[in-house]
């Protein structure tokens, strides 16, 4: 289903029935130029109420940045930086999700109003529609007001529930206070049930959700819904809280009902999930995939992204430039396709600890040396950069780019520097820990103390990119090496990958540089696809069964979570679990572990960490799904991710791999974070909104 089509329709019709206005705002329709009868009472003027409708939905894609909110701006567009450690940036926008620039309340209730007006005023032109059609538009009415109040509620809690069109601002008489949150849940269940009730299986328009896109978002919502309702039990004093002003227990749920809730949105989330997997409608993409073949495979995840045709695809952001772009390429490209910056999106080396295929340690962390730990030993040597990640799972490879893998036809050149000294190489630092992150600067370091340098490094592109001149000593000649990759990193110069690694998932591998730039990006973003459904269906079984629930559609809930968890490793390339899913909290993180693998970069890791309510000190070691003690990577209150450092060796004509934090990006969080502040101005001018307990 895509939604771009929509908005041209939208904007082509919409300039024309308002040519002969100066100035006319899009918030609200201008009622005496385009009545109901006009829009309300045929197709063709459905089709702009329903564009406008969709034209305001708070879709989080590549135009979409957690910290600024929904302001429709591609500005340095990048992806996973919200403190998820998928992926770090240079600039302030990579911080902790704790707000929103762009608060998403004021422009919630402009849509619902709208949503609003569709459901109360269609029915008086229900005779001029065939029952189906009549159906198909009051549904996307539900689904619309579904979505929006799905995305205040995970904001915000319990929010006012507005079944009625009424103008916002909130005024004197019509002021509406905040419902609880269990309330703003079981509202938020009812629409999507309405929703899936009047879609259709198919779309009458191919630019509109279905019956399957509505259940495919029910089940997202339920998932929150009951992991909230379960999890902030489990927050340091419980999670919940009564408004001042009118006494509603606006976030959380109350002792004596928050297991009921958890169950019952649990449920309702695996009802969903599995009707869209009954339906044989949708299935995982496999055009390239071939078992045993790794390259296959690699090929077969790197093309689903810019694939429209692909069985894999619920709903989809479509944009077709130049008349809808987006920038992700201008920002997050490798160094040489700077276009105006670069490197916006740096994925970490801990996320790619969650992938298979790489030797380890004892711990489980991935091996760079033949010591006990990456902060100890001598280094492990490899003739090129892509030898260390040649049993790599071939999902993560479609994700991002190692050193020295191919982009756009050119091998991109990622090193840190060139290492003069003897063979073996022991570890480059004295202090791995995350207290001594500060020494992430290996030119800070005795290596490059001019009276006795064996490390070369540079801190920018050109004469700051010193030449390193040596004997190869495979071949015997003389040989020069610029002591950072063509890509960086350079030291002084964050507009080059500085964790070592850069995206590649989304990323367009045929645009031509000539066509890289602001504004000139036109492939198209999954909203949801199948294996969130499948992952959806495998989180609620699991759930369900560690509470003791049974089936709710009465089938062999842990045999279909088990099976769905198995298609989407099998698919990747990963390895694929033997044994079957159980109701423990064990089964629970190899769902959320693939969670993590497969839905990353897609603006749903900030949520899951959020519902999961893995961010405070307190539960952060289950921050990656797999347990890991939140020491290795914070220190209690604040904690940081790691980069993937490659170097060349000149002695051994080789090359080797270090681990360590960066410095310049640290993350806090605190349980008060868990739900977004109300918006300042709104609880100061009304007498019923309150603001969250303990702000």
């Amino acid at each position: 289903m895509e939604i771009s089509s929509m908005k041209k329709i939208f904007y082509t019709l919409i300039f024309t029935l308002f040519a002969a206005t100066a100035c006319v705002s899009l918030d609200i329709p201008p009622k005496n130029i385009v009545s109901d009868d006009s829009l309300l009472s045929n197709q063709a003027g459905m089709s702009i109420y329903l564009s406008r409708l969709y034209s305001q939905m708070p879709w989080e894609e590549f135009k979409y940045m957690a910290q600024w909110g929904f302001n429709g701006n591609s500005w340095l567009g990048s992806l996973g930086i919200e403190g998820t450690g998928e992926a770090l940036n240079r600039d302030g926008i990579c911080a902790s999700f704790v707000n929103e620039d762009t608060p998403w309340w004021g422009k919630a209730f402009v849509l619902i109003r709208d949503a609003n007006h569709l459901i109360e005023n269609l029915p008086n032109y229900k005779e001029n529609y065939p029952e189906l059609t009549y159906n198909e538009f009051l549904g996307q009415g539900y689904f619309v007001r579904a979505y929006a109040y799905t995305q205040m509620a995970r904001r915000f809690g319990g929010v006012p529930i507005v079944k009625n069109e009424i103008t916002y601002p909130f005024d004197g008489d019509i002021e509406v206070a905040r419902s609880s949150e269990k309330d703003t849940w079981d509202f938020i269940l009812e629409d999507w049930d309405m929703a899936v009730s009047l879609l259709p299986a198919s779309s009458t328009f191919t630019d509109t959700p279905n019956k399957y896109a509505a259940l495919a978002f029910k089940a997202e919502a339920m998932l929150y819904a009951g992991s909230v309702a379960k999890y902030n039990e489990q927050v340091t004093g419980r999670l919940t809280g009564l408004g001042e002003k009118t006494g509603v227990r606006v976030i959380g749920f109350a002792e004596n009902e928050w297991q009921a809730c958890s169950n019952k949105y649990f449920a309702e989330a695996y009802k969903a999930a599995k009707e869209v997997i009954a339906s044989g409608k949708y299935s995982l993409y496999m055009k390239k995939w071939v078992e045993g073949d790794r390259e296959a495979q690699y090929n077969n995840m790197n093309d689903m992204w810019r694939d429209l045709s692909s069985p894999e695809n619920i709903l989809v952001k479509e944009y077709s430039y130049p008349t809808l772009s987006h920038g992700l390429d201008a920002y997050s490209s490798p160094w040489i396709y700077r276009m105006p910056l670069s490197a916006g999106t740096c994925p970490t080396e801990d996320f790619m600890e969650l992938f298979d295929g790489f030797d380890r340690y004892a711990d489980g962390t991935i091996r760079t040396t033949d010591g006990t730990a990456h902060s100890n030993g001598n280094y492990l040597l490899y003739d090129t950069p892509m030898d260390f990640f040649k049993t790599a799972e071939p999902r993560l490879r479609a994700y991002i780019i190692f050193p020295g893998d191919v982009f756009k036809k050119d091998v991109i050149e990622v090193r840190d520097g060139v290492y003069t000294g003897s063979v073996p190489i022991p570890v480059l630092k004295p202090s791995y820990s995350y207290s001594q992150r500060s020494q992430q600067y290996y030119h800070l370091s005795a290596y490059t103390d001019a009276n006795n340098r064996t490390l070369y490094l540079a801190s920018n592109v050109g004469s700051s990119n010193p030449v390193v001149k040596f004997t190869d000593p495979k071949t015997g000649q003389e040989v020069s090496m610029n002591a950072a990759g063509e890509n960086g990193p350079f030291y002084s110069n964050a507009e080059s990958t500085f964790t070592g690694l850069y995206l590649r998932k989304y990323l367009d591998p045929e645009r031509p540089l000539s066509e890289i730039g602001e504004g000139r990006s036109d492939q198209p973003f999954i909203l949801m696809r199948y294996a969130d459904v499948l992952l959806a269906a495998a989180e609620a079984a699991v759930e369900l069964s560690i509470a003791g629930q049974p089936s709710p559609v009465g089938d062999d809930m842990l045999q279909v979570a088990t099976e769905s968890i198995q298609a989407i490793q099998r698919r990747a390339g990963a390895n694929v679990i033997s044994v079957k899913l159980a109701g423990t909290n064990e089964s629970r993180d190899i769902v959320r572990k693939e969670r993590r693998k497969e839905l990353a970069y897609e603006h749903k890791t900030k949520w899951d960490l959020r519902r999961w309510r893995v961010l405070d000190e307190d539960n952060r070691d289950g921050f990656w799904g797999v347990r890991k003690d939140k020491n290795t990577f914070g220190d209690g209150s604040q904690f940081a991710f790691q980069g993937f450092h490659s170097f060349y060796s000149t002695q051994a004509g080789k090359w080797f791999f270090d681990i360590a934090f960066d410095n310049r990006k640290t993350f806090s969080y605190s349980p008060v974070n868990y739900y977004f502040a109300i918006p300042g101005g709104e609880v100061s001018k009304s007498d019923v909104i309150d603001q969250q307990p303990n702000r």
